[in-house]
């Protein structure tokens, strides 16, 4: 059986969802092949799960910090329910009406290349379904967890972040092998949900490694005020569970083992390209796909394959994602029409992707940091401030603790990154985002009033210890 649409689409995850939102907006016929929930790894495994397993952890902290108000206990049960509620209780049934809606045909299956503008979709009951493209297909797979070659490990069937934001119980102890985001935030939410002895192994020497270094360093502070044993240059050698999900045990090069009821495995994605036919069009199938800024492949001739998201390597994160998918779903229905619209290209990867990490402390940035900004090249400066001395963050808590960092281009005079690391300090990262990425003079930044008193009055400091 062979179907021809102008666009086809493998990922139903987010990126893809806008791919075909735009192309059908732009009045092209779209088809988007999905071998497991449409809405993707965000919306059943990782962004709305984490979060909803954070939210509470975030809100003891703010409770913690003001007088008056009793912290009672944690209903870990009703937690898990709201969890299961936000990722609509891993039915996708919603988001392929959205996909019909669009309109657009939801195809179940696994979609993989079979040559230039088709795609061969092996579906659920074993049959095959050959889709050609008109215009473009467009690969949006996303990323996989990688799990390290420790001997012991894999056969130890670790968690990854998919298993820890779908668990249905809370382990008593539990050992995290990474220092990044998911290995932060997973391992504090844990612990604050019941995972009493709870240690985090780091190979490196910090936190956060991809920020800058005092971010990670006032989230190590927290986690140990909260009993979270964390351990830099720790390197795991071995493994051993016996039994299927039994205790396990964590050789390390120094100190003695550890036991534990759960591994968590975060230390990295790697593109999800395997088993996607790339070869059929001389593409390798260990490496992200190579995209120009209006996300189409440039190692493809023709110009028929675009590749958005985490697959093409850029930034693996979901709005990020969405926002290539945005440009790719305009881009290609321009060409199909025959326009071409040089406003149509990825500016915002160039200037650095604004990120929260959701733990508490929370911590937000945008942009470079001062190491990578000098590394590029630019002339910066770097001014920090207490983000616990301005008095808006005073009236959120006794013992508020932050810090505000800005990175500053010295010729332009134009903010080359913003970092914020507080409770409570993400709403502050849209407004560091447009300055950022809309490069707004700080004479004209000095002139944007906070209110009072706010928070974001930080702006105004940061300002002042520059000298304006």
């Amino acid at each position: 059986m062979a179907d021809e649409f102008d666009v086809i689409v493998i990922g139903a995850g987010p990126a893809g969802e806008n791919v075909v939102d735009r192309a059908v907006r732009g009045g092209l016929t779209a088809a988007v092949v999905e071998e497991r929930l449409a809405g993707g790894e965000c919306s059943y495994w990782a962004c709305v799960p984490s979060k909803a397993l954070l939210r509470p952890i975030d809100l003891a902290g703010e409770v913690r910090r003001v007088p008056g108000l009793k912290l009672g206990e944690i209903d870990v049960a009703a937690v898990l329910a709201r969890r299961d509620e936000a990722v609509s209780n891993y039915s996708d049934a919603g988001q392929v009406r959205w996909v019909e809606s669009v309109p657009a045909e939801f195809v179940r299956g696994r979609g993989r290349l079979d040559g230039p503008k088709r795609v061969r979709v092996t579906m659920e009951d074993g049959g095959e379904r050959v889709l050609t493209a008109r215009q473009a297909v467009v690969l949006a797979t996303g990323s996989t967890a990688v799990v390290p070659p420790v001997p012991g490990l894999a056969e130890a069937k670790p968690w990854t972040s998919h298993e820890v934001t779908a668990t249905s119980s809370i382990p008593e102890r539990l050992v995290v092998l990474g220092g990044g985001v998911v290995a932060c935030e997973m391992a504090q939410a844990m612990h604050g949900l019941g995972a009493r002895q709870t240690t985090v192994l780091v190979r490196g020497g910090r936190l956060l490694n991809r920020m800058e270094p005092f971010a990670g360093e006032l989230l190590a502070e927290s986690f140990a005020e909260e009993g979270i044993d964390v351990r830099f240059h720790a390197d795991m050698v071995r493994v051993e569970r016996p039994e299927p999900g039994g205790k396990a045990t964590v050789h390390l090069a120094e100190g003695p083992p550890l036991e534990a009821d759960e591994l968590l495995v975060a230390t990295g994605r790697h593109v999800a390209t395997r088993d996607l036919g790339l070869d059929t069009v001389g593409l390798p199938d260990d490496a992200p796909v190579k995209v120009d800024d209006s996300m189409r492949a440039t190692e493809v001739p023709d110009g028929w394959l675009y590749a958005v998201g985490d697959i093409n390597g850029r930034v693996l994160l979901t709005h990020m994602g969405k926002y290539q998918a945005r440009i790719c779903g305009d881009v290609i229905a321009a060409r199909a029409r025959g326009d071409e619209l040089p406003a149509m290209r990825d500016l915002a990867d160039g200037y650095g992707a604004p990120q929260v990490v959701f733990t508490d402390p929370q911590i937000c940035a945008v942009g470079r940091t001062e190491e990578a900004a000098r590394a590029d090249g630019f002339r910066v400066r770097a001014v920090d401030y207490d983000m616990g001395a301005v008095t808006g963050a005073y009236l959120l808590g006794d013992g508020y603790r932050g810090r505000a960092r800005a990175v500053v281009d010295e010729d332009r005079k134009v903010l080359l990154g913003v970092t914020f690391a507080g409770p409570g300090a993400a709403e502050l990262l849209h407004a560091a985002t447009i300055a950022v990425t809309a490069e707004v003079p700080l004479d004209r930044l000095w002139h944007a009033v906070p209110s009072f008193p706010t928070v974001s009055e930080v702006w105004l400091r940061l300002l002042e210890a520059y000298g304006l």
